[in-house]
């Protein structure tokens, strides 16, 4: 590492003793900071200075008048081996680097080998301190120490700027892990990040034609605030998820995931990107007005193939009707929506969305927190989704999700888990029934407790039956009616109910977790190589979930590769040290069904102990 900013890890305060005028004004702002590192510097000087000096002066330069403008970027300092980048956004930040990585090629025309400028690229986002010389802050350090981890021509970047990136549509993601660095008493978690479609592109053994195909499928945008007004947002975003709703309720309609279009908000992506991302013959998009207590709101619909717009129309009505149990403005979009895809109107839900924005932005945090499976983020999301709960006491999604926290606590082994866990899971499940028994959500998550905690599976079919009828564009309850036909030996109906969850939530940011439990799927049909793959693309994205290392060792096992099972199983014993074959026996679905001598003698033979 050439580039040294342990230095920069100070705020200075200016010396009294001197006049103001010394002193560069300080601000605090948060921006995503980008350090470039030459690799190798001091050999490629001693080996043939001024050639590099003069390639990497160019590279500046172009850096400075070609690449930081368009992107918003700063050089903050440029050192013979080094640059030090600050961005007002990740998405800016993660661009740039991507672009700087691609302009070094032609510094290195006709030098192959040891004579080539690489660079290794650290991004970290953080509050700063800045004046117009310099920025300082220990995420300035940070950054730089993160720079450390990535190889040559490699990106890295810290967990907080991997929050907000989108698997898949910013770039491809892949888990570093928990990683020390130098001067840091804990390890950070960092990712590998590369444009996007580099990683993994192509599935074996995909289907040709998915089970939801041959009905129209719909993407809706989420409304955009036409004024910059946080309130007016986060009332947009609420009445996106109240229209997704009301739409999936109809079985002619085929309707992506709330979750899966929110990374579009930000995008001015186009019909051809939204429908090649998304799988959407229809889009729907709008903005939202708020003038005091009076809300205006314009959406219209447009067919991907012809790009026409089928229907549009400015919507008037009061604030308080996005939050209303009656949602009479959600009824007229979803009603002009559905007439102007299909013939006949379509049957609408009354879904309570949560009282307050607050409590809604807790809901996301505390679903995204606990799939992220460290300790310290899981245990983050129980203490939002209580708090929740005694809040909203009336509503069933705290309790549902509650429910499915300690679930995975046991299912996962996460340290201090018992029985009690068990307790409360199916308690919290009862009362989310008990609040809304036609909750798709509460339904599909009850089932998943059956089937995994009791291991009751005509009683846990019965919920994820009840879930779709309810909402027959329930990822979740076709996923885990996936998992619960292959451990039952159903292949064809496991691997048709995951495919069917994996098209519903192309973009989801529980991506990994829909891609986890469809290789468990896979392996009850039968499939693989096809396990296999997607349980690799899991852990690109997650390497915290035991399951995954479980049916991506039995996956490697059942196909002869030995060496890849055994590595396999020891990313399993790392994270669960007491995990043996007897407790894959005891505990798995697959002990009540056809597959649990075979599976089991699978993860033996990589090196399970018994």
């Amino acid at each position: 590492m050439g580039m040294q900013l342990e230095g920069s890890a100070m705020t200075i305060a200016p010396d009294t003793t001197q006049g103001s005028a010394e002193w560069p004004e300080l601000q605090q702002r948060r921006r995503a900071i980008v350090v470039v590192d030459v690799v190798e510097s001091v050999r490629l000087m001693q080996a043939n200075e001024a050639d590099v000096i003069d390639r990497w002066r160019r590279f500046v330069h172009a850096v400075r008048t070609e690449v930081l403008p368009v992107h918003g970027g700063r050089l903050v300092k440029s050192l013979g081996d080094g640059l030090l980048l600050e961005f007002e956004s990740v998405q800016a930040a993660v661009t740039s680097s991507f672009e700087l990585q691609r302009r070094v090629a032609p510094i290195n025309l006709d030098r192959v080998g040891d004579a080539a400028i690489r660079l290794r690229i650290g991004v970290h986002v953080s509050e700063v301190v800045q004046d117009e010389l310099d920025i300082y802050g220990a995420g300035v350090n940070l950054a730089a120490r993160i720079t450390t981890l990535a190889g040559p021509s490699e990106i890295v970047v810290s967990a907080e700027v991997r929050d907000e990136l989108v698997d898949g549509l910013d770039a491809e993601l892949e888990d570093l892990g928990e990683c020390f660095v130098k001067h840091l008493s804990e390890p950070v978690r960092v990712f590998r990040i590369g444009a996007r479609d580099a990683i993994l592109t192509a599935a074996p053994d995909e289907p040709t034609r998915a089970p939801t195909e041959l009905r129209p499928t719909v993407a809706v945008i989420p409304f955009r605030a036409a004024a910059d007004d946080p309130t007016a947002q986060a009332m947009g975003d609420t009445l996106t998820e109240e229209v997704i709703a009301g739409l999936s309720v109809a079985t002619e309609l085929n309707v992506i995931s709330r979750l899966s279009t929110l990374p579009f908000r930000d995008r001015n992506a186009g019909l051809s990107e939204i429908a090649s991302r998304l799988g959407a013959g229809y889009v729907v998009s709008g903005s939202i007005v708020l003038a005091g207590e009076r809300i205006r709101v314009s959406v219209e619909v447009a067919e991907v193939a012809t790009g026409s717009v089928l229907w549009a129309d400015a919507l008037r009505g009061h604030a308080r009707d996005v939050f209303e149990p009656e949602q009479q403005l959600v009824g007229e979009v979803v009603a002009g929506v559905a007439r102007s895809v299909v013939s006949n109107e379509v049957r609408r839900a009354s879904a309570q969305p949560l009282a307050t924005l607050r409590s809604y932005s807790l809901m996301l945090g505390a679903i995204t927190l606990m799939h992220r499976s460290t300790r310290t983020d899981f245990d983050r999301a129980r203490a939002m989704l209580e708090h929740l709960v005694e809040r909203e006491r009336g509503h069933a999604r705290p309790h549902a999700w509650l429910a499915n926290w300690h679930a995975l606590r046991v299912t996962q082994g996460q340290p201090g888990a018992t029985s009690e866990d068990t307790a409360r899971a199916l308690d919290h499940a009862r009362r989310a029934l008990a609040r809304d028994p036609g909750s798709s959500l509460a339904l599909a998550i009850d089932g998943v407790l059956q089937m995994n905690l009791l291991k009751d599976f005509a009683a846990a079919g019965r919920q994820f039956d009840a879930a779709l009828q309810a909402n027959p564009n329930e990822a979740l309850a076709w996923l885990f009616k996936g998992v619960m036909h292959a451990f039952q030996g159903a292949g064809q109906a496991a691997h048709e109910a995951a495919t069917r969850a994996l098209a519903l939530s192309p973009l989801d940011p529980m991506r990994h977790y829909y891609d986890s439990l469809a290789a468990t799927a896979a392996l009850g049909a039968g499939q693989y190589e096809r396990a296999e793959w997607l349980a690799l693309r899991s852990l690109r994205a997650n390497r915290q979930h035991p399951s995954t290392y479980r049916a991506l060792a039995i996956a490697q096992s059942m196909q002869g590769h030995r060496e890849a099972a055994s590595i396999s199983v020891r990313g399993l014993l790392e994270l669960t040290p007491s995990y043996r074959v007897r407790d894959f026996k005891q505990l798995s679905g697959f002990s009540a069904g056809p597959y649990k001598d075979l599976f089991a003698e699978a993860l033996a033979s990589a090196g399970l102990p018994d």
